[in-house]
């Protein structure tokens, strides 16, 4: 329910001038954000299916909180 409440995550990462982040986001960003918000998520909850993030912009990102439970999120990436 929790999860369900936050619905939308922002991670700040460094990126060039066309969007391309030097480095990734990956699942432990990810995890550490969600659980800067108030919910504990482990790594391996989050699933990336196409591997790490490495450009700005929005993406809807599964975390499987138990074999019968999914939960869709929005996680936001932005440029510092």
């Amino acid at each position: 329910a929790k999860l369900a409440e936050l619905a939308e995550i922002t991670i700040g990462s460094h990126a060039g001038e066309e969007g391309k982040l030097f480095g990734s986001v990956g699942v432990a960003e990810i995890a550490d954000a969600l659980t800067a918000g108030g919910v504990e998520v482990a790594k391996r909850e989050v699933s990336l299916p196409e591997g790490p993030i490495r450009q700005v912009g929005e993406y809807e990102i599964d975390i499987h909180l138990h074999s019968d439970v999914t939960q869709t999120i929005k996680v936001k990436v932005i440029a510092e």
